[in-house]
């Protein structure tokens, strides 16, 4: 079947082409202003990935506890695939324990939550609860290690390795800020993860009544606005690190430095990074998946002849503040359709198009149920129509 619906969106701002360039050259201009103190920086559009600033960005360093972004990936990939629940109870082994550096102060073959495990690692950085969320989820640590080397390879990671689950100084254990941004960008499509990271100051229950107090390390949860989501990392090989979400009016920044001389200038390097992609560029929704497509899909042999289609996610452009935007939307519907239809299946294609080359694919569903037609509705169809005549 043809494409039904083929729409040319173009958005116009207060500029002209001959100014689209001067955005160009204002841009590279406050990149020049924008230079991080950090040795490797990196900050991206997280809708549409499109980098905004660089530096040395696929240096490989040692990264501290920004490794722990791989563990709650896994953790939460591990809930949402069932083989987890936050609700379930970990005896934590005496090796996770007596794990040194930041901590939570695990009681060795005691019971702990799920949630207050991953509440320890999202919050207070916790070296023993992530080696009790390893070795229950993979079996022993050096597996889920193993794990975490596979999922780079899948995220296409290329200067990353691990050699523990914590970024406590180990051999052969590295990274960049380009790949730190990849695994955190994965991290943030898991829901889940937001329950905790928001989380300013908590505490941690152990068996017998002890309590431990925690606050988060992330600095900017707390002291910049729109700032969702972080995990810093420090050891003195590694330098000051620090990997921060921030959202604004629909558009999702990702921040990332390794290496900043001191903690304040890790949070003064992600915080000025956000402000420049914040008051420079923004987010058009250009697919709502809350509005169902102005053409329906036509269905054989149903109840109705047709049924609404909408968008299975969202889709924004990114542009510099006052831009044009142009963009082509093809629709493609399966070309048979029969009944009956679930609200939810899958009935065609979105393309988002730029300049000729596609952008985004997205899958366009039933927004309604469609019963198959009896053979009754078939009769009753036949009377009705043969009384027009």
């Amino acid at each position: 079947m043809k494409k039904l619906l083929s729409v040319f969106l173009m958005f116009m701002a207060c500029i002209s082409a001959t100014a689209a360039n001067t955005v160009k050259i204002k841009t590279l201009a406050a990149e020049a202003d924008l230079q991080a103190v950090s040795e490797s920086a990196y900050l991206v559009d997280y809708n549409s990935g499109t980098v905004i600033y660089s530096k040395n960005e696929t240096e490989r360093l040692p990264i501290a506890s920004m490794c722990k972004i791989m563990t709650l990936l896994l953790t939460f990939e591990a809930i949402d695939n069932g083989e987890l629940s936050l609700s379930d109870t970990i005896t934590v082994s005496a090796e996770a324990a007596g794990m040194g550096g930041s901590q939570i102060f695990l009681d060795a073959d005691k019971p702990y939550e799920v949630r207050e495990l991953v509440k320890g690692v999202v919050v207070a950085s916790a070296n023993d609860a992530s080696v009790a969320l390893a070795e229950q989820i993979a079996g022993s640590e050096d597996l889920f290690v193993s794990e975490m080397n596979e999922k780079c390879r899948e995220l296409g990671m290329a200067d990353t390795h691990f050699s523990n689950c914590t970024g406590l100084p180990k051999a052969e254990q590295y990274s960049c800020a380009k790949d730190v941004s990849a695994m955190f960008s994965a991290l943030l499509k898991h829901k889940g993860y937001f329950e905790f990271s928001r989380i300013w100051m908590d505490e941690i229950r152990h068996d017998g009544g002890r309590i431990t107090e925690i606050s988060n390390t992330n600095k900017l949860i707390r002291f910049y606005d729109g700032c969702d989501g972080g995990k810093t990392g420090y050891t003195a090989e590694a330098g000051h690190c620090l990997a921060a979400s921030a959202q604004r009016k629909g558009m999702r920044l990702v921040a990332v430095v390794i290496k900043a001389p001191d903690s304040k200038s890790r949070f003064g390097d992600v915080s000025k990074m956000f402000n420049y992609g914040f008051a420079n560029f923004e987010n058009k929704l250009i697919v709502d998946c809350e509005k169902p497509l102005e053409i329906p899909v036509r269905v054989e042999g149903g109840k109705q002849d047709c049924v609404r289609a909408v968008p299975a996610e969202s889709y924004y452009g990114f542009c510099a503040k006052n831009e044009k935007l142009a963009l082509e939307i093809d629709f493609l519907p399966f070309e048979s359709v029969k009944a009956p239809v679930k609200k939810g299946d899958k009935i065609g294609t979105l393309t988002i198009s730029k300049d000729g080359a596609i952008v985004k694919e997205i899958d366009v569903l039933a927004d309604e149920n469609v019963e198959k037609q009896t053979y009754f509705d078939i009769v009753k169809n036949i009377i009705e129509n043969w009384s027009l005549f």
